[in-house]
């Protein structure tokens, strides 16, 4: 399967609708290109309302700082200087009444009466001073509070400030258009795939190599990869990464094999899937027998024999495979025939009839 090396997804910053879509699939942009555009009306709407949030969570942390509502310290403050006021005439009375006492010009009741006046304005003002301090605390213990209120704000405003510059979706890198779920007045949700964006001159290949063939792949061997869309044309490349671990696949397990491929024109494309052959080996007289004569036990690989008009069977040591043959190192010499699969099933010493022979 062919895949682009570094892969550019671009999603969703936010829930809206596409406005426009100005690319198509595989289509080639340049880093910056306008890809399409969001609507963000709604967001810009929220913007406003949050930095009206913002505005009032400052208004009420710089109230709380200068010891709470001005209006209400105003009052408390006026209250008290009345009452000062009060007591100071109040005292001044005291006085005076206490002067002609002495002259015996004022009654012992009459200084009571002042006194008893002089103790009730000064308890109002101690009354209006206390309210002042809990004013002053109450704000100092709600200042942490507000000033969290105003950070959190400031960061929605932020957020959102930020969503609304992406109004248009541009290219990260040069490269091509490779996948473009996006559609002109779709709505799309937060982290929804929008397009992906790649340079598809050089991709990879996850090759899935059947089991039994993995111990013979290494990296930097050759490979050759071809379509069946575009016949008597491939592609070379080399083999990056071995398998890890064995996986199923289908009927198969396999292990999947990293390869780079080198990709100038642009014909392979991603999730394409291709055919590959890795050279794990290269001999200049190999001995190949097809893959489907050779068999396999518990006992290892084991081909049928044509010896004197039977089958007998011989133990091999196979070495490099293709898709179509596999090469042999030991157990078989150049020249003899080997028995392929057919309809019946074939066992050692069976007597055959080579098919050049019976036609």
């Amino acid at each position: 399967m062919i895949e682009p090396r570094e892969p550019h997804v671009i999603r969703a910053p936010v829930a809206t609708f596409l406005k426009t879509v100005d690319v198509v699939e595989g289509q080639t942009v340049r880093r910056g290109v306008t890809l399409m555009t969001l609507d963000l009306a709604e967001q810009r709407a929220e913007l406003a309302r949050a930095r009206q949030e913002l505005a009032t969570a400052q208004n009420e942390l710089h109230v709380l700082q200068a010891g709470g509502s001005a209006t209400d310290l105003a009052q408390v403050e006026s209250d008290v200087r009345k009452a000062d006021a009060e007591i100071a005439e109040l005292r001044r009375a005291r006085e005076a009444t206490e002067r002609l006492i002495a002259k015996q010009a004022a009654t012992r009741d009459e200084l009571r009466q002042t006194e008893l006046a002089l103790a009730r304005a000064e308890a109002t003002r101690d009354a209006y001073v206390g309210k002042r301090q809990e004013m002053q605390r109450d704000a100092a213990r709600n200042v942490n509070v507000s000033r969290l209120a105003v950070q959190h704000a400031h960061e929605v405003v932020s957020l959102l400030e930020v969503q609304v510059r992406s109004t248009e979706i541009r290219a990260p890198v040069d490269g091509t258009v490779y996948a473009l779920p996006a559609r002109s007045g779709g709505r799309v949700e937060v982290g929804a795939i929008l397009a992906a964006v790649a340079d598809l001159t050089s991709i990879q290949l996850r090759a899935f190599v059947d089991e039994p063939e993995l111990a013979s792949v290494q990296i930097g061997q050759p490979v050759e990869v071809s379509w069946s869309a575009v016949p008597n044309r491939s592609w070379a490349g080399r083999t990056e990464r071995a398998p890890k671990n064995v996986v199923s696949r289908g009927d198969r397990m396999v292990g999947e094999v990293i390869c780079s491929v080198n990709n100038d024109d642009r014909q392979l494309i991603p999730n394409l899937d291709v055919d590959v052959r890795i050279r794990v080996q290269s001999h200049s007289r190999a001995l190949l027998v097809p893959r489907q004569a050779v068999r396999t036990d518990q006992s290892g690989r084991y081909v049928f024999v044509v010896q004197n008009r039977s089958i007998q069977r011989r133990a091999v040591v196979v070495g490099g495979a293709s898709a179509t043959n596999y090469s042999v190192e030991r157990g078989l010499a150049e020249g003899e025939q080997v028995a392929l699969p057919g309809a019946v099933e074939l066992r050692d010493g069976m007597r055959v009839r080579i098919e050049s022979e019976v036609r």
